[in-house]
């Protein structure tokens, strides 16, 4: 394999976890929507707000992440 398949296969590979990312991060913040409008304020309320912020955290390494390869790619 030629190290140009090899940084489109890595960049694939980044963008499909990206992708996973943000459906958990819906998933997510969705979850915390309905506790908030039920009026749940809990520690599980306040769990979720850190895996979210955490959640944002990775998929911001993972922008950077594929910003890099595609610039990889450019010089090539």
């Amino acid at each position: 394999m030629g190290k140009l398949d090899e940084v489109k296969e890595i960049l694939n590979t980044l963008r499909v976890a990206m992708s996973i990312g943000f459906g958990l991060l819906v998933v997510i913040v969705g979850g915390l929507i309905k506790r908030y409008d039920e009026k749940i304020i809990d520690t599980l309320f306040w769990s979720g707000v850190g895996f979210a912020m955490l959640t944002l955290a990775v998929i911001s390494l993972l922008m950077i992440s594929i910003s890099k390869k595609t610039k990889e790619i450019k010089d090539l």
